[in-house]
């Protein structure tokens, strides 16, 4: 049975009331505003009240402002019942957010009659919140499924650049960490903020793994060679970076609407081996003209390979690692970076540890490799 609260101050307000709407449905009473108030958060809570307008110490009024002012009851539909016929006091009601206005003495047939009303367009209300509700969380669930989908099939296509790759599996997690780390310590600065927004720190971190996947256009006799490279070789190296870009353009013009982390995987594909002072590569770009992101991967690419024993070298010591960067500022490296990058170096130094690669992978690199010396790239 549904819930009516009755709320009068006069006893036999409350007993009339009662015996009309007892056959029909679960009531209770209450003889004070306060105690109105109380009764609406308990158990078994009412699905419409009726609440007088006079009462000593708290008014209808008061009772009604403060249950929409709970997120607990705000949706219970109130009629007030009251001997105050002008139509500035029930205006006046309305206002406040009751749903009807009945006047003393009352009628029982118009009271039962406009009660069942009012519960039959709160069930209606209820039924298409609870609908509501089930189909937000059906859209959330496949927008997760979306989004997990997106982050599988990043991982993927890295993965499979990184089988053909001398770099080790935990370079992508430590330099999509490095990233983070060092966008969020640039968030708030006036160079960056613009574009440092939290959706583009997290498409950034996102779209970091496909850094190097135009590596899997590069010939193996390249690639995967033990010694240093030709001027010849270290050309056709060198177009890995637009290879990569060029692939994931070409997946971009496949969906149906632009995607704002294929943008920054561009980016960072591209231009993340360009240098400050334009001596990088594939063109030469100079300063500000280099992309956030790729300025952001171009450090964190080159601590990563400084730190980490790869298949074709041996780790630098931390304090050698550090000194490089610290030299490449404003030659290599953006100068503010660099500064986020030294005030977050600890960080950067237990995300290393943490994810070190294995002895064994390296090993299993330098098998496939089947000797030392590629040079670092």
């Amino acid at each position: 049975m549904q819930t009516i609260l009755i709320v009068d101050d006069a006893p036999e307000n409350l007993s009339l009331l009662s015996d009309l709407l007892q056959p029909y449905y679960q009531v209770r009473a209450a003889n004070s505003g306060l105690r109105a108030l109380r009764t609406a958060t308990t158990d078994p809570q009412p699905d419409l009240i009726l609440l007088d307008v006079i009462m000593p110490s708290m008014d209808g009024y008061e009772v009604i402002t403060q249950l929409k002012a709970d997120p607990h009851t705000a949706n219970i539909p109130v009629i007030f019942v009251t001997a105050m016929e002008s139509s500035e006091d029930e205006e006046h009601g309305l206002a406040l957010g009751a749903m009807d206005y009945i006047t003393k003495p009352i009628k029982p047939a118009i009271v039962l009659a406009r009660i069942k009303t009012h519960l039959e367009l709160k069930a209606a209300s209820d039924w298409l919140h609870d609908r509501n509700k089930v189909l937000e969380a059906e859209i959330a669930q496949r927008m997760e499924d979306n989004l997990i989908i997106q982050d599988v099939t990043i991982r993927a296509l890295a993965h499979l650049a990184e089988t053909r790759d001398p770099e080790t599996g935990n370079h992508l997690l430590r330099t999509q960490s490095y990233i983070q780390i060092l966008a969020l310590q640039l968030q708030n600065h006036p160079r960056f903020q613009h574009f440092l927004t939290a959706t583009n720190i997290q498409n950034m971190v996102k779209s970091a793994p496909l850094h190097d996947i135009g590596k899997v256009g590069i010939p193996d006799n390249i690639l995967l060679k033990p010694g240093k490279l030709t001027a010849d070789e270290w050309e056709v190296m060198k177009t890995h970076s637009y290879l990569g870009f060029r692939a994931i353009e070409l997946a971009e013009q496949d969906a149906e609407r632009p995607l704002e982390f294929l943008n920054i995987a561009k980016d960072i594909s591209r231009y993340h081996h360009e240098k400050w002072d334009g001596t990088g590569y594939p063109d030469g770009l100079q300063g500000d003209a280099i992309p956030i992101s790729a300025r952001l991967m171009a450090l964190a690419d080159i601590f990563d390979a400084l730190v980490s024993e790869r298949a074709y070298k041996t780790a630098f010591p931390i304090e050698k690692v550090i000194e490089t960067i610290s030299q490449g500022r404003e030659r290599f490296f953006d100068p503010d970076i660099v500064d986020a990058f030294l005030q977050r170096q600890n960080d950067f130094i237990a995300i290393a540890r943490r994810h070190a690669d294995s002895r064994e992978a390296v090993l299993a690199k330098r098998v496939l490799l089947k000797g030392q010396g590629n040079q670092l790239l």
